[in-house]
């Protein structure tokens, strides 16, 4: 092989290589400090958010994890607030109305934890008839519902303790 090809064959390595790299860093980036954000010009009016997608068709949702040491707190009625038991946001109340809420590290979350146990789009809180259902978005470390791992749509009771990442929170009437 003459030196020139071999000369060619270094460098275009060494561009793959370097290509390489900054492919790794842009991923890491990205998934710790989420997408860019467009700023909004003063005076224009934000854009309407996107609607969530439609969780997939349940025909019937199973009954709810039995339950633990939390039945004692389970109230009767339909519930019309989140308030967060534990974590970084300890005691905030988000009111509940009829749009499903999006609960994760990304910025368009409804609810937004940012901690190192909770996936970018965790899990969704939806109304479904009249009962609260909270559904896991397959992330890394799950959705509990009163201790117990979910991986389906679940009925979540008023009082009953559901955990995301290190957040804990429960519905409230």
């Amino acid at each position: 092989m003459s030196a020139l090809t071999l000369l060619v064959l270094r460098i275009a390595f060494l561009l793959l290589l370097w290509v390489f790299v900054f492919a790794v860093v842009y991923s890491l980036r990205s998934d710790l400090f989420g997408g860019r954000v467009r700023r909004v010009p003063e005076g224009a009016a934000p854009a309407a958010p996107a609607p969530a997608s439609a969780p997939p068709a349940v025909q019937s949702l199973p009954s709810p994890p039995t339950p633990g040491a939390g039945a004692a707190r389970v109230q009767q009625g339909p519930a019309s607030v989140l308030v967060i038991t534990s974590g970084g946001k300890a005691g905030l109340e988000i009111p509940l109305g009829t749009e499903p809420l999006m609960i994760g590290r990304a910025s368009d979350a409804g609810l937004q934890i940012r901690d190192d146990y909770t996936s970018t789009h965790h899990a969704r809180l939806l109304l479904w008839g009249s009962d609260w259902v909270v559904q896991d978005l397959d992330s890394t470390n799950g959705t509990f519902v009163d201790g117990v791992r979910i991986d389906s749509p679940t009925q979540v009771p008023v009082g009953v303790p559901v955990k995301v990442g290190a957040t804990t929170f429960e519905l409230r009437g």
